[in-house]
């Protein structure tokens, strides 16, 4: 960049948000040589940090403790009975979010970036106005700002309602709590409360919880959370709610009623688009899911402003956000030009059992091959034979029966998102079901029985057009 041009403007790179992908967009940047400033109005972390998956990962090591105590008698061990403090692991959650924000804001700053607590809206397409008043004029703008749960349409008593924001502070646990969604975030908050000794009810729209998941994912997942005592009541939704003392009523669409002492809603999440004066700027929205509209390299409607992570409305994930943050420095200050692939990304649902997947689904995979080869496996692990527990695990590869490629895998069960995280890189490498095949088992693991698999349990052979 030309002295010339810096003189215009009082920074190369201005972004919003202190997540994930706007930390990272930053830190790269300023190590392409860019000035930086980064405007952060809450926490620096963002949501996966503060109010995410870092603190729900937190949660659900502590709600998992429950099964081990179980466990642990059938292998000789005699626990006295257990005890649990809510207030102990709130405060030490606590302590462990803020040694995290400190590390973002210090390896920002490290990395040259100037970090500003501050809201920051626009101007105009290239002028920032801070809290205090001042303006900041930027050649390039990332927005970064990241998504906040929703709760729908406004019903009857929809103030009394908490999201997972809310569900990382409460003063104590709750004895029993309702919770309206069947995603992943629902779900994996109904066994985190479960597992700490809440009796929870999940109330979902659909016929069966996590949508867009496989259809052999979706019935195993529900049939371990109704095991462990999770009632899950789904066709209906929460039409009103009203408050008793201490405690909710909520009625449901079906015209039952349900107390509990909070109600929780996981429906789904909004980018944060509202009041940043994107109208100002002439920023485009995506009619399809209300995120800021952006092409392969995160580029906005306005050339020299450009958008990544949950704003976007993409894929929600903090390391597609990281990925993305990062390609658009490389791209814009790096001098080559960086496109993220958004295909076969791993993703994990932190339920007990945990579920892993990577690439299609069985559904997917028949749409858009001929010939799809199935080969799916459940049975009980071996540390249930002395625990005694009746848990399940599931593993299913999904195979184009033309090329022998590995398509997808989906697996429920104790490590699934780790064991996941390996498979991804053999997807994505394009292995065949043959490398599976030949790739030695390790023994004792419930993990083998991905290169045992040697039974095929369905072939779809797609009818040809008239």
């Amino acid at each position: 960049m030309a002295s010339s041009d810096r003189a215009d403007f009082d920074t190369d790179l201005f972004v919003i948000g202190g997540g994930s992908g706007g930390v990272r967009a930053a830190r790269i940047a300023a190590g392409h040589g860019a000035r930086v400033i980064l405007a952060e109005e809450y926490r620096m972390g963002g949501t996966c940090v503060i109010r995410g998956c870092v603190p729900k990962k937190l949660f659900a090591y502590a709600a998992h403790f429950r099964q081990d105590f179980a466990d642990a008698a059938g292998f000789g061990w005699s626990v006295p009975p257990a005890s649990f403090d809510w207030a102990t692991l709130i405060a030490n959650k606590d302590k462990e979010i803020a040694r995290l924000e400190a590390a973002y804001t210090a390896n920002a700053e490290t990395s040259g970036v100037q970090v500003i607590k501050s809201r920051a809206v626009f101007e105009d397409a290239r002028t920032l106005r801070l809290d205090d008043g001042r303006t900041v004029r930027a050649k390039y703008i990332l927005i970064a700002t990241g998504g906040a749960p929703n709760h729908g349409k406004a019903i009857p008593g929809i103030e009394h309602v908490i999201s997972s924001n809310e569900a990382f502070h409460l003063p104590e646990l709750p004895r029993r709590i309702l919770i309206q969604g069947g995603g992943y975030i629902a779900l994996e908050f109904a066994c985190i409360f479960a597992g700490l000794g809440s009796e929870v009810t999940v109330v979902y729209r659909g016929d069966n919880v996590l949508r867009g998941f496989d259809e052999d994912v979706r019935p195993h997942v529900r049939a371990e959370l109704e095991a462990e005592g999770i009632t899950i009541l789904t066709g209906c939704t929460v039409d009103g709610i009203e408050r008793h003392g201490a405690g909710f009523t909520s009625r449901l669409s079906d015209g039952s009623s349900i107390a509990s002492d909070q109600v929780m809603f996981a429906i789904g999440r909004h980018p944060n688009v509202a009041n940043l004066g994107l109208e100002k700027a002439g920023v485009a929205i995506n009619p399809n899911n209300g995120g800021i509209a952006v092409n392969e390299f995160s580029q906005s409607s306005v050339s020299h402003i450009y958008a990544v992570g949950d704003v976007t409305h993409r894929f929600n994930l903090t390391p597609v956000a990281i990925r993305e943050g990062h390609a658009f420095a490389d791209t814009v200050f790096g001098g080559r030009e960086v496109k993220v692939d958004h295909a076969d990304i791993p993703t994990a649902v932190f339920t007990q059992p945990q579920v892993g997947t990577v690439g299609l689904t069985e559904a997917q995979a028949r749409q858009r091959f001929a010939v799809v080869d199935v080969y799916k496996t459940s049975f009980r692990p071996l540390k249930a034979t002395l625990s005694g527990s009746r848990s399940r695990v599931l593993m299913k590869l999904v195979v184009d029966g033309a090329s022998d490629r590995v398509l997808g895998c989906h697996i429920v069960g104790p490590e699934a998102a780790e064991l996941v995280q390996v498979i991804a890189i053999a997807v994505r490498m394009k292995a065949t079901k043959a490398d599976f095949d030949a790739t030695m088992a390790l023994h004792p693991t419930s993990a083998e029985e991905l290169v045992t698999m040697r039974t095929r349990a369905a072939r779809h052979v797609r009818e040809a057009a008239e």
